[in-house]
């Protein structure tokens, strides 16, 4: 019960960092939840969580919407969830982690920009980035269970407004968070505490959404984007650090394995001589018996 109050505090102050920031609560909450849970149903847990965020901001910020974006962005993604989610089984996702950590790592000289720069003309895309970066998204999301901020320096150089960000980004993401719980249910990929965990994290991201509202406005679209750039560093940090973690536990485990596994195959062998030498030794006796 502690661990379950302790998780649903620390995601009500993540997802109000994901509010402000544009996203990313998930990407905070993937080192918490490594430590309560086998990594194969970490993702479940957080999609229980983010469906409900998603849902929950999607009420409340639903007037700022970016349509065109969404149309986008979507109709790719959603294929590319099964494949993630189905691919789970057979790829080690600390391999992906390293990479999504070094890529927000590279984020950082955004957080020292000024004011003028950020005012620069918003750069125009080509028309097949959004599908394309819908497509990834879903890949990555149904991989690892979230995104989180790895996109959000594409809303960020669009031109969007704070509001915008997070409104179009539930908006983009919830179908995503629906076909991978339905996913996740039916390749097996989820457990009991996993469940009740996702459950924590949803009802604090309701929380987060409902009293959002009252600090959002207070925040400049500076220092929303400061935030969103440094949060995106900070999650990098986070994540390489408890990767290599993982990886190093991961090495460890394996090792032991071998050595007990060789371990076996030398006592075994030790059997195998000793009943061969009992076996040698019975027949010198009986040798020596007929011979006199």
């Amino acid at each position: 019960m502690s661990t379950l109050i302790l998780l649903f505090l620390g995601t009500i102050l993540s997802f109000w960092m994901s509010a402000i920031s544009g996203g990313g609560a998930s990407l905070i909450l993937i080192p918490i939840l490594n430590v309560l849970l086998p990594p194969s149903v970490v993702p479940f847990s957080l999609t229980v969580g983010t469906f409900a965020s998603s849902a929950s901001r999607i009420a409340v910020f639903k007037k700022h919407i970016r349509w065109q974006m969404f149309w986008r962005f979507v109709p790719s993604s959603i294929p590319a969830v099964f494949i993630g989610a189905y691919l789970i089984k057979y790829f080690n996702p600390v391999y992906l982690q390293v990479v999504i950590a070094l890529f927000l790592i590279s984020n950082l000289p955004q957080v020292f920009k000024q004011k003028e720069e950020y005012k620069k003309p918003t750069k125009v895309y080509p028309p097949l980035l959004l599908p394309l970066m819908g497509f990834m998204a879903g890949f990555i999301s149904g991989l690892m269970g979230a995104v989180g901020l790895l996109f959000n320096r594409l809303y960020l150089k669009y031109g969007l407004t704070k509001e915008e960000i997070i409104a179009t980004r539930a908006a983009n993401e919830i179908s995503l968070h629906l076909i991978k719980l339905i996913t996740y249910v039916y390749l097996g990929l989820y457990s009991t505490t996993a469940f009740y965990l996702g459950i924590s994290i949803a009802a604090a991201s309701i929380v987060s959404s409902l009293t959002i509202v009252y600090v959002l406005p207070r925040i400049s679209e500076l220092l929303f984007r400061k935030i969103g750039f440094g949060a995106m560093v900070l999650s990098g940090f986070l994540l390489l650090a408890n990767t290599t973690v993982n990886r190093a536990e991961q090495e460890i485990e394996t090792t032991n394995t071998d050595n007990d596994r060789a371990q076996k195959n030398i006592t075994a062998q030790k059997g195998i001589e000793s009943i061969l030498q009992h076996k040698h030794h019975c027949t010198n006796q009986k040798a020596t018996y007929f011979g006199h």
